[in-house]
């Protein structure tokens, strides 16, 4: 299992990045300032790190510049409300990976943690393709098979299906999924996560996906 360390002081912001990690399969620890950040990267292994540039007691470029002077390969993904194209180009020159700007998409984020793994080693089969009785999802070509058949998706759609799959039977509210694919600034009262699914009961069928009533949703075991 992947761990990512998360160098975030914005408690909000680290409790939504942790819970959205941990829901698609990462281990996750969590520094509030550059300090800890810094040697925790030292004593501890991790294999990517998701860092905020303005952290209190040493900051983000200065975290990079250490953790790059000393040797480190650790993949770096700048998480940042900062959209200077200077200060970007001041992290992607010291040593960043990539880089993001607040507010963000879970998703795409996602998306970049594994593109990142991926450059540092081959995954492994079963990390590739989730199986849940007919149900296969392949994550590398963002794919999904049903009872031998190719159902195309939508990106949000695979994204949604992705999260019931990865916890099959785990009751799911409305405000978890929208927070979880949406992301964390997304407006609550919307109802887009029932648009979704319904989106996703027409192409597989109404009986995979179940309502709990005055709860929210789970994939059928």
């Amino acid at each position: 299992m992947n761990r990512i360390l998360i160098a975030e002081d914005e408690p909000r912001i680290s409790a939504f990045l942790q819970k959205g990690l941990q829901a698609h399969g990462f281990t996750t620890t969590v520094a509030d300032d550059g300090v800890q950040a810094a040697y925790l990267t030292r004593s501890d292994k991790f294999e990517l790190l998701i860092l905020d540039l303005g952290l209190p007691e040493k900051t983000g470029i200065q975290v990079i510049e250490e953790l790059r002077g000393r040797g480190e390969n650790l993949p770096i993904i700048v998480l940042t409300v900062i959209q200077d194209v200077k200060n970007k180009v001041k992290a992607l020159e010291a040593g960043a990976d990539d880089y993001l700007t607040k507010p963000f998409s879970l998703e795409e984020l996602i998306a970049r943690i594994r593109v990142q793994l991926r450059h540092q080693r081959s995954p492994e089969p079963e990390e590739m393709v989730l199986r849940v009785g007919d149900l296969a999802l392949d994550l590398r070509q963002r794919t999904v098979r049903f009872k031998d058949q190719n159902i195309e998706l939508s990106t949000r759609e695979f994204t949604l299906l992705e999260m019931l799959v990865r916890h099959p039977g785990q009751v799911w509210t409305r405000e978890d999924l929208l927070d979880q694919v949406w992301g964390y600034d997304y407006d609550p009262s919307s109802n887009i996560v029932d648009v979704y699914i319904g989106y996703l009961r027409k192409k597989l069928g109404r009986g995979l996906i179940k309502t709990v009533r005055g709860i929210g949703y789970r994939l059928q075991i």
